[in-house]
């Protein structure tokens, strides 16, 4: 018998070294080669800018996309040193290019707060382009290097002189790395514009040179103030001047600003260092918890609650708020599964503190708005008890109670999570054909009848109230709001398959306002995804070809010159069962859209637009909009 160590030794073991591991697996450093990633190499250029901001070194900063899809970042701060490292005998500049965990953020003095840590460096933006220029103004001269690949296609040289500072890094992501080079004006101008509420007197200047126009400045003094006026502009807000404080204590600075609307939903968005936490951490833990004592020993002492009364909840005290929590920490420890979540536990006595103190001066300071807050919270305490019986209804049974699911869901036969899906689709007619046509064995159908309700307009006692709402939650088996659970769910695709026409459009908008409201986790992990039924059909004896636009159906019609019959799908009902299975539901043949949440700020504020009580607004949207509409019937 052949030895199975024979021709494994030392020799085969391979060795990256430098950067040459960050080309060969940059999903490691960057999370992916997809679009995300492509976008966080300039965020990663542009934290290093921002830390020189909060270093106080910094007041402008500058992006440019370019017509080449090249991005340059450049600033007004000290500049990258370039003189040569004690240790390692080369430009520190080089140094800082083309050697990872190199830089000013790791114990030494060159910064004393930090987001870059969060990030992957500037070495690894170098290793992922195909080129890159650093310019660098510093100590009276201008100095330049340039890169291919991350390797250093000459010295660092001295080319003139200047009285000013700052770098200007110039580079063009590899299209052999990224599966798209192409940057989203949209992507990168939210992020600058969040930096920008968050660095309050910062300026930022963007300018896409793709298109027509002009730069656009993002220049905000009153910071977090200007930021939550932002998120509520088109909404009626209780305190029109927001509760806002500034808290420092040892090494951490904490910043708070709280405005309540009148609307439903909980908006909370938490940095550390500039970042956003996505999955919260201490300091969402410590405001929560600050917050809710604070309106609570409020409430007590001015009779707002009886001595009998229990305590408001503090999702009571948080309805209606948008707030925003930003901490800067000298040694953050990120967590989580995406490394967004905050970990110092220090952290949350600190916020905790900062917001007992403040809200209670804000509070007792202005009496009115302090009444239409505790007003708010016990109203929002009573319709959460008459929810709490409407809540039990639509919590997930046991697996052995089957019949606690709904009479109209067709269920499929896996009890496999991962591989089960389930198709939300628009009325009877079409759920018939979706029944007759799906693969029993992992497609579930659940139909719905009508419109269901518009959850933006309604608290949770009214929203559990409605059939439709319940059997869909029943079904998906998560629960919703304080009892949602995702390691529930029954599915992990969840398809919505409607009508191609206004009808359609609005249930699948109302459907995605219900899972972003109160299942939002569902469209985070991915599970949420638009069925994309063809439009268009071309028969030709027994021959046919499916569409999903008029141009690339004429496009068709054009190249094979053959007189063809056209059908046009106005509904799914039109299609029987085979062909729905075929063209929308038939995993080796479907087009679909998953749904994602790059920016929960934009996401927060269309639905809202879309669905809130703000008439002028909807208008304003959709006469912005109109021109993107194609295939509209009316």
């Amino acid at each position: 018998m052949e030895n199975p160590l024979n021709g494994y030794s030392a020799s085969d073991i391979q060795v990256l070294e430098g950067l040459e591991a960050v080309r060969k697996r940059p999903g490691m450093y960057i999370g992916t080669t997809g679009p995300k990633g492509l976008h966080h190499l300039v965020f990663e250029i542009v934290d290093n800018s921002i830390d020189e901001a909060v270093g106080g070194f910094c007041n402008h900063i500058k992006v440019i996309i370019h017509k080449d899809n090249s991005v340059s970042v450049s600033d007004n701060g000290r500049g990258i040193p370039v003189d040569i490292h004690p240790q390692m005998g080369i430009p520190a500049l080089e140094l800082i290019m083309t050697t990872l965990h190199s830089g000013g953020k790791f114990g030494g003095s060159g910064y004393n707060i930090s987001g870059g840590l969060h990030g992957v460096g500037l070495s690894v933006v170098n290793a992922l382009s195909r080129s890159m220029e650093i310019i660098v103004k510093r100590d009276g001269y201008v100095y330049k290097q340039s890169y291919q690949a991350g390797q250093p296609l000459g010295q660092v040289e001295k080319y003139g002189e200047s009285d000013e500072t700052g770098t200007e890094i110039h580079f063009l992501p590899d299209p052999d790395i990224f599966e798209i080079t192409v940057f989203e004006k949209e992507i990168i101008e939210q992020r600058l514009r969040e930096l920008s509420f968050l660095n309050k007197g910062l300026r930022i200047s963007f300018l896409d040179q793709r298109e027509d126009g002009g730069p656009r400045e993002f220049h905000y003094d009153h910071g977090l103030k200007d930021f939550v006026n932002y998120i509520n502009k088109k909404k009626e807000v209780i305190n029109e001047s927001p509760i806002y404080f500034e808290y420092k204590k040892d090494d951490v600075i904490v910043n708070v600003v709280i405005q309540y609307n009148n609307g439903y939903n909980e908006s909370l968005y938490s940095y550390a260092n500039n970042i956003r936490t996505q999955e919260g951490g201490t300091h969402e833990i410590g405001f929560k918890n600050g917050l809710t004592r604070v309106i609570n020993d409020f409430a007590r002492r001015n009779n707002f609650l009886k001595e009998s009364d229990p305590n408001l909840s503090g999702e009571d005290i948080r309805e209606g708020i948008v707030a925003i929590i930003s901490v800067l920490v000298k040694d953050p420890q990120f967590e989580g599964q995406t490394k967004t979540k905050l970990g110092n536990t220090y952290i949350r006595t600190i916020v905790e503190s900062s917001v007992f103190e403040n809200v209670e001066d804000y509070l007792n300071e202005n009496p009115v708005i302090a009444k239409k807050i505790l007003d708010k919270a016990i109203s929002a305490r009573r319709a959460r008890e008459a929810a709490r019986k409407a809540r039990e209804l639509t919590r997930r049974k046991s697996a052995l109670e089957s019949t606690s699911l709904p009479g109209k869901l067709a269920d499929c036969s896996s009890k496999d999570a991962h591989l089960c899906e389930l198709f939300i689709v628009e009325g009877d007619s079409a759920g018939g054909s979706a029944k007759q046509g799906r693969d029993r064995n992992y497609q579930a159908i659940l139909p719905l009848r009508g419109k269901i309700l518009n959850v933006q307009k309604a608290r949770l006692d009214r929203v559990l109230s409605s059939e439709e709402i319940k059997a869909l939650i029943t079904a998906i088996g998560t629960g919703i709001d304080e009892d949602f659970d995702i390691k529930k769910a029954r599915y992990h695709k969840l398809f919505i398959m409607t009508d191609a026409d206004v009808d359609g459009s609005h249930i699948r908008i109302l459907l995605l306002t219900f899972f972003y409201r109160y299942m939002r986790q569902l469209i985070e992990e991915g599970y949420v995804y638009i069925a994309q039924p063809p439009l268009y059909g071309l028969k030709r004896g027994n021959e046919i070809h499916y569409f999903h636009d008029e141009n690339e159906m004429n496009k068709f019609i054009s190249e094979s010159k053959h007189k063809w019959t056209i059908q046009r799908y106005k509904g799914l009902g039109e299609m029987d069962a085979e062909q729905l299975w075929e063209t929308t539901m038939d995993p080796d043949n479907r087009t679909i859209l998953q749904v994602n949440i790059d920016d929960a700020i934009r996401a927060d504020e269309i639905f809202s637009d879309l669905m809130g009580e703000n008439v002028q607004a909807r208008k304003e949207f959709i006469q912005a909009n109109a021109v993107y509409v194609t295939n509209l019937d009316i």
